[in-house]
């Protein structure tokens, strides 16, 4: 029996370095927590034209930061939403299932006078809403899903942008 002690003291001590080892490694992604507090890319962003650009301007400037610096690199964005039916199969149901697309160009051009190619950018994103035949419903529904996919278009190209300027 006194066999089986030694093991015993050695798993456990093996299980509480290997407990303490894995304690120190972290992984951390780039779309949460300190790195993405603290990348603050300092950008210049051009008037919205939309309320759909504005959202996005707005998500990009929080989440990247913003400059008033004249040399910053300034940011214009074009959003264009469209909106159409989901394929579905006949149904009795009178809910239609439609779908809200933003379709967004961004582009980073440089003002410093370094000669850098501006950074081009496109992206899509989509948000599903119900039409049932009552019109202001269905307008609400409308909006509030252009909106939603508006806000997933600035996360893709918030993430488009760090991909593109870490080369």
């Amino acid at each position: 029996m006194s066999l089986f002690r030694p093991a015993r003291i050695a798993l456990i001590a093996l299980s509480l370095a290997g407990g303490v080892a894995v304690s120190a490694c972290s992984f951390q992604p780039l779309h949460s927590g300190r790195q993405a507090e603290a990348a603050q890319l300092q950008l210049a962003y051009a008037a919205p034209n939309t309320r759909l650009e504005q959202i996005v301007y707005q998500e990009l400037s929080f989440r990247l930061g913003k400059s008033t610096r004249p040399d910053a690199p300034l940011v214009n964005i074009s959003v264009r939403p469209e909106v159409n039916a989901a394929f579905l199969s006949q149904t009795a149901n009178p809910n239609k299932l439609h779908e809200a697309r933003v379709i967004g160009d961004l582009t980073i051009t440089y003002r410093d006078q370094s000669g850098r190619a501006p950074v081009r950018l496109t992206r899509t994103a989509t948000a599903q809403f119900n039409r049932d035949g009552q019109v202001l419903a269905e307008r609400a529904a409308e909006t509030e899903a252009l909106e939603r996919a508006a806000k997933a278009l600035a996360e893709s190209l918030r993430l488009a942008v760090y991909g593109s300027l870490a080369h």
